[in-house]
Formats: structure tokens, C-alpha cells, sequence
């Protein structure tokens, strides 16, 4: 079998546990949280690392953002990909999950030859799971969302499990792109030498003329973008409501509530 082009879609993202929302604004405050790679994309990156291992060949990281995404680029070089590319400019900002998927689709286009994309099922910060499927459209391959197993690779297919509730067996033919969940693996940590390995390794940055052979430079960013956010509505943290009831009626008080509410005939 020959080797494997794996091009893998990683995203940095607030920490969700700690970022706070601008509502004024209706988008996230990155800067309100330190910023770390998303975590359903170490799976992914994870996948292709035990791909690269079992049949050889090479992974490429690729990655759309500001200039600190760097830093998650080289946190995948250290666990085990070969080359990282890193999208930014400020004709790339704003976009939604189509034009993200454009710009992304573009940059693989000038890569030329690959045999498989993976990406992770979501992003934490988007949570829409459409980034990966749209990015398989633009390029007019097929795709397969929620692998929880790969079953087996041949020279020119996938055998894949799809957990979307029920899981499905399904087989795709290569070039293809996969979205997987966490359940496909651990991912590993890099060493300290690696680490160290990966300071050194250059990273590429291309912007939005660097593409412009392989997309409209009105499809990237707030031009490219069919959808905006209009309010962000944060919901209120409401503890439960205990009542307590007391005395020889308890039983009917209680019977009485539950009546009240529909819970009881």
C-alpha cells in the first residue's frame, strides 16, 4: 500500500471553562480565557498519528486563525506531524462556518495531493459539527461525520463505524474526509524532546493572497459569511427549588403539589 497524505484541521480555542461571553457584542471574549487546541481535534490528530505509524506517510496540520494559533501548530508538530500551516489575515476574520470551510478547502486545494483529511467532530467553542462536512463539499469528496472506529484501510477505501446514536458500519473510498469523536482514542503527550524539536521546525503562513489562485477572495471572511450573529442570549444558572413539608398532612401536601403541576391524576 502506498503511503498516506493526511492533512489534519486543528482550531485553538478559549478555554470554555473559564471564557466569558460579550452578549453587547454577541460573540465570544477570547481574550477572557488562556487558549489551548480543541480538544475533539487531539483525537483527530491522534487518528492520524497511529495511521501514519501502521502504513507510513505524512501529516500535515492546518490551521485558520490569529498569529498565536502558532502555538497549537507547534504542540502538533511535537506529537507527531510533519509540517504545520498556519492561516491568518484580517480578510479571514468574522467568518461563519461556510466561509471558514471555503478558506480551509482553498489552502488544501494548494496543497495539492492528499489521501485523507480527519478533523474533529466539533469545535468547543462553535459546537455546530460543520466546519469538517463542508470543507468535503467544497472539495467535492465524501465524507463520513462521528467515526467512533476505523475498522480496517485498504489501498483506496475505509472501513468506518459512525456513532450517531445507533453506530453505522460504512465504507468510503479515498480521497475522503473523516470527523471523529472522542471515543476513537487517547490522545498521546509529547515528550520534552519533541517539544523542543518543535520550537525549531518552521511553520508556514499563508494569507489571503497566498490563496487567491484557489478561491474568491470574497468568499473568505465577513464577505464569504451567509450567517451573523444577531443577540447572544445567556441563560440563568437556577439552583433547584427544595420544599419541605412537615406535620401529619405532609403526604396530602405533597400529593397536592404534584396535582397542581401534572404530575399526578
Amino acid at each position: 500500500m502506498t503511503e498516506l497524505e493526511i492533512i489534519v484541521l486543528i482550531k485553538q480555542v478559549p478555554d470554555i471553562e473559564k471564557v466569558r461571553f460579550d452578549a453587547e457584542k454577541g460573540r465570544i471574549d477570547r481574550s477572557s480565557a488562556p487558549a489551548e487546541t480543541n480538544p475533539f481535534d487531539l483525537n483527530a490528530l491522534e487518528a492520524a498519528i497511529q495511521l501514519k505509524e501502521k502504513l507510513g506517510g505524512s501529516i500535515t496540520v492546518l490551521s485558520m486563525g490569529p498569529k498565536q494559533a502558532e502555538s497549537s501548530l507547534r504542540d502538533a508538530l511535537a506529537r507527531g506531524a510533519d509540517k504545520a500551516i498556519l492561516l491568518t489575515d484580517g480578510r479571514f476574520a468574522g467568518a461563519d462556518t461556510l466561509a471558514t470551510a471555503y478558506t480551509l478547502a482553498a489552502a488544501i486545494k494548494k496543497l495539492g495531493r492528499f489521501d485523507l483529511i480527519i478533523c474533529g467532530e466539533k469545535t468547543v467553542d462553535g459546537d455546530t459539527g460543520q466546519v469538517g462536512p463542508e470543507v468535503a463539499e467544497f472539495l467535492g469528496i465524501p465524507h463520513v461525520a462521528y467515526v467512533s472506529e476505523i475498522r480496517e484501510i485498504h489501498q483506496d477505501k475505509l472501513l468506518l463505524v459512525s456513532d450517531m446514536g445507533d453506530k453505522y458500519l460504512i465504507e468510503v473510498k479515498l480521497p475522503a474526509l473523516i470527523t471523529v469523536t472522542k471515543d476513537l482514542n487517547t490522545p498521546r503527550l509529547p515528550s520534552l524532546r519533541d517539544v523542543l524539536k518543535a520550537r525549531k521546525k518552521k511553520i508556514e503562513v499563508w494569507n489571503a493572497d497566498t490563496l487567491s489562485d484557489y478561491g474568491d477572495l470574497d468568499g473568505f471572511g465577513v464577505k464569504g459569511s451567509k450567517t451573523m450573529v444577531v443577540k447572544v442570549v445567556i441563560p440563568s444558572e437556577k439552583g433547584r427549588k427544595g420544599i419541605i413539608f412537615r406535620g401529619e398532612d405532609a403526604a396530602e401536601k405533597l400529593l397536592e403539589v404534584l396535582r397542581e403541576n401534572g404530575l399526578v391524576s
